[in-house]
């Protein structure tokens, strides 16, 4: 007896909704059982902070009726609210540090899923046996979690070491900060495909990745033909900008690149930074020509007194929000 069309796709979605159950089981760590209500009575938390906390992780509110909630919730519920009770954070920081904690970690999954759904592209034999993903689903999440885990923990004593080597505010210190970005980017993505344009913003992000960690700077952000960055030492800086620029140049795949740094005490918040030195950086960026790298006075008067460098006078520019910016010319010597 053969089964009908109808009977074939019933059977289909049956084994997709399976599919779709087990994979969520190991992504959330258990099966959906609780409602918001329920999730803040087993946590002895508030209901209106896990409301809070969920919206400030970046998710959509639930309706207090929604089954959507799993062990894990719970336990993550218990313990945000856990370093509230201690005293060791206040109501304020600890909504910043969720939402910061959100906002990265949604776009690190996102580029994760992209880059599985990348591979299964090229991998038809696996993407079509539903048993095959998830297993590979079962076998790669609990390493990538382990690994993610090692990375955090490096990077935690790394700056716990700087911290510790400093009687400056890690908050409120005095950093130079660069901008590099590609030049002709927006005219070149209307003549390349999607492959095209992701291979080269993967090789610029190789490419700056790599000059920021060797020269013991931070990157902050990557906005897709720039990164920002920033750095303890003037000097270090300087290298950064100046190695970038050299290596896109020497790179036919790379668009010319160019450069603006500037120094001086910035505010760093949760992963990013802000105040007039960022605003300084940004702005010489984008009056710099390609090739070039242009610094403000107090980045200049870091590097006075170094013969490995070269600066040059400019005349004064404006530019928005400031009317006459003097900025220098940094080259080799």
């Amino acid at each position: 007896m053969t089964n009908t069309p109808d009977e074939n796709g019933a059977s289909a979605d049956a084994e997709r909704d399976d599919l779709q159950e087990r994979v969520e089981a190991v992504l959330l760590g258990g099966e959906r059982k609780y409602t918001r209500l329920e999730v803040a009575e087993r946590a002895g938390v508030r209901p209106e902070r896990t409301a809070m906390l969920w919206r400030a992780l970046g998710f959509a509110g639930a309706a207090d009726d929604e089954v959507v909630f799993t062990d894990a919730d719970v336990e993550a519920a218990r313990i945000a609210n856990g370093f509230l009770e201690s005293g060791l954070i206040d109501e304020k920081t600890d909504t910043a540090m969720t939402r910061a904690l959100g906002h990265h970690l949604s776009r690190l999954a996102e580029w994760q899923v992209q880059l599985v759904t990348s591979w299964l592209e090229q991998r038809p034999d696996v993407a079509e046996s539903e048993e095959q993903f998830a297993q590979l689903v079962e076998a790669a999440v609990p390493a990538i979690e382990r690994l993610q885990n090692y990375v955090w923990r490096r990077h935690l004593a790394a700056f716990a070491g700087r911290a510790l080597a400093t009687d400056a505010q890690l908050e409120t210190r005095s950093q130079a900060v660069g901008f590099v970005d590609m030049v002709g980017y927006t005219r070149m993505t209307r003549r390349v495909d999607r492959d095209q344009l992701s291979t080269l913003l993967e090789r610029f992000e190789g490419l700056a990745t790599g000059v920021v960690a060797e020269h013991h700077g931070d990157i902050v952000k990557m906005i897709g033909d720039e990164v920002l960055f920033v750095c303890d030492s003037p000097v270090e800086a300087a290298e950064i900008a100046l190695t970038l620029t050299e290596q896109a140049e020497a790179d036919e795949d790379i668009p010319e690149v160019r450069a603006g740094l500037a120094y001086g005490r910035i505010l760093s918040r949760f992963g990013d930074v802000y105040g007039s030195v960022v605003n300084v950086a940004a702005r010489l960026t984008s009056a710099a020509r390609p090739g070039t790298v242009l610094v403000d006075k107090e980045l200049a008067d870091a590097l006075s007194g170094r013969e490995e460098f070269a600066l040059r006078s400019k005349r004064p520019i404006s530019v928005r929000g400031y009317k006459r910016l003097k900025p220098m010319v940094l080259r080799r010597a």
